[in-house]
């Protein structure tokens, strides 16, 4: 073999192993994705049934939501058993069957690991809070009261109320960043850190390709337990718990976000990094210094691969201002990050309605999502242009819905149930009751009849992820010149052998804009996007696309 093949062969062999750097994650939602047995809940065995269908889209991983055992207070994200399947979606050896089925058909499979906090009902907690002394005492954050009996600081839950629960066995407060049923774990005691990492490799070496790591900022509380500032009205940011949230009133610069978490992280990589091709995307919840956040925790190569923030997962509308706004920010504090964007997901209202686009916006927002740097997250339906369900509460099952009704009506709209034959009784999701309420006018966008139009929604995102595959620059490129010309947003992608040039309209007038010079062809047309020589009318939901090879 000569040098040149050599090199080649060492290329192709990066890429490969950095297949996340600019992937497309599917988010599976299993509960609500397909079920099997007719339950009325999704299952693994029916995301195996489905992995053609997601294979087809064209990603390259899924990232399924918590599968393990679990009293399912919060959903899967109260774990009892980290090594475990919970029998609701079936057994280990379902996943076994999952895992090298999707790997059979190319896809990678992350798994959610939940590590911040357990369950109540795991073993661990339920011998920690027996008492002060026993060989667990401190694998959970205990501390006392102050001396009229109230809590040891003021630290709020994202849950509603206080952080902190009265133990009477150990006559001691816990500390709990959502509900009371889902303690934290002390990871300032080395022990867990261990433990943890042990759950970690347990499904590495059954093959997973990486975690998704839920609320990865949240592991470390400050030692002194020091109270949050109050956090001044004009700066409030209701991007990680809904405007009547209390939670929103401090900025809690001690509850999460420590400088220890650095290193457990750098644990964490250095481990993954034992297996090929594996990644880890962190869940930063931070509203006012994710991007920041974000940067520390990707940065180099010995701590996370990437990390989403939740800048594009807010109410406010993705404008061209706001966009420019969010990667000015993400140069000046992080511009080594790599992101991960998302505009929908299982804790937040789906986009189309959150932000009230019409289909062509959708579309849209689709191309902009496989154009920006960084990887990217769908999420189950978003594919077929799915809306927000209004369930009625009391259909709800989320507790934080249930907290905060009528304001907030919880994450239950974003989480109803996959729609796959339209003219099903309950659109070939299941034969029994569902969990929640399947939508009639979801059911109107059900897969098979979206299939059969080759201009639908489904198509379009097909097409869409073709294009970001088909274009090294789009994947993971460079880029640069970042400018908003009124409603219009426009940068270039860069990569060793081509430039794209992008113009997006996001807002609600028409914009005439001057196009670059050069021996550029326009792409995308397929999609939509406009043609242009010198100028180009860019509409409201219109884009343009170039590309230009280097000599």
């Amino acid at each position: 073999m000569n040098v040149q093949n050599i090199v080649e062969l060492s290329k192709a062999t990066k890429a490969a192993s950095e297949w996340w750097r600019g992937g497309v994650i599917y988010q599976i939602y299993p509960r609500s994705f397909q079920d099997s047995n007719d339950d009325g809940i999704g299952d693994l065995k029916g995301i195996t049934q489905r992995l053609d269908y997601i294979a087809d889209l064209g990603v390259d991983a899924i990232w399924i939501s918590p599968f393990f055992k679990s009293p399912m207070k919060d959903f899967g994200y109260d774990v009892s058993d980290y090594r475990d399947v919970d029998p609701m979606f079936g057994s280990l050896e379902d996943f076994r069957v999952l895992l090298d089925q999707a790997h059979a058909k190319g896809l990678k499979v992350m798994i959610d690991l939940v590590l911040s906090h357990s369950s109540d009902q795991h073993p661990w907690f339920a011998e920690s809070r027996t008492s002060r002394d026993n060989p667990k005492c401190d694998w959970y954050v205990w501390a006392d009261p102050k001396p009229d009996g109230t809590p040891p600081n003021n630290w709020l839950s994202i849950f509603g109320g206080s952080a902190w629960q009265w133990e009477p066995r150990r006559l001691q407060y816990y500390l709990h960043n959502f509900l009371t049923s889902q303690p934290d774990l002390n990871f300032h005691n080395i022990a867990v850190q261990d433990a943890l990492l042990d759950v970690a490799r347990f499904w590495l070496e059954m093959g997973v390709d990486g975690f998704r790591l839920d609320t990865i900022n949240f592991y470390f509380h400050d030692k002194q337990l020091r109270d949050n500032p109050a956090l001044p009205m004009e700066e409030r940011n209701a991007s990680i718990a809904p405007a009547v949230n209390p939670y929103n009133h401090q900025d809690h610069l001690y509850s999460k976000s420590q400088p220890e978490n650095i290193a457990f992280l750098e644990r964490l990589r250095a481990l993954t990094d034992e297996y090929e091709s594996c990644a880890c995307l962190g869940e930063v919840g931070d509203a006012q210094r994710g991007l920041e956040i974000m940067g520390e925790y990707t940065s180099g190569d010995r701590r996370m691969h990437m990390c989403y923030a939740f800048e594009f997962l807010e109410k406010r509308p993705l404008t061209a201002p706001y966009a420019k706004q969010v990667f000015d920010q993400l140069e000046e504090k992080a511009g080594d990050a790599w992101p991960c964007w998302a505009f929908s997901n299982h804790d937040v209202q789906r986009h189309a309605s959150r932000w009230q686009l019409g289909d062509d916006a959708i579309r849209q927002h689709a191309v902009l999502m496989m154009c920006l740097r960084g990887s990217a997250c769908l999420y189950q339906g978003e594919e077929l242009g799915l809306h927000e369900v209004d369930v009625p509460f009391e259909r709800l099952q989320d507790p934080y819905g249930i907290e905060f009704w009528p304001e907030f009506k919880g994450r239950d709209g974003c989480r109803t149930p996959m729609v796959w034959v339209a003219q099903d009784e309950q659109s070939g999701f299941t034969t029994g009751e569902p969990w929640l309420p399947i939508s009639a006018a979801q059911a109107e966008q059900a897969v098979d009849r979206l299939e059969a139009d080759d201009q639908s929604m489904l198509h379009h995102y097909r097409r869409a992820i073709a294009l970001r595959r088909a274009h090294p620059a789009l994947a993971s490129g460079a880029q640069s010149d970042m400018t908003q010309i009124g409603p219009v947003l426009t940068f270039r992608r860069e990569s060793a052998s081509e430039t794209v040039f992008c113009a997006f309209n996001l807002g609600a007038d028409s914009k005439q804009i001057h196009l670059p010079k050069g021996d550029w062809r326009i792409i995308g047309r397929d999609l939509g996007g406009a043609d242009g020589a010198e100028n180009v009318m860019l509409h409201p939901a219109q884009f343009c696309l170039m590309a230009m090879d280097k000599g």
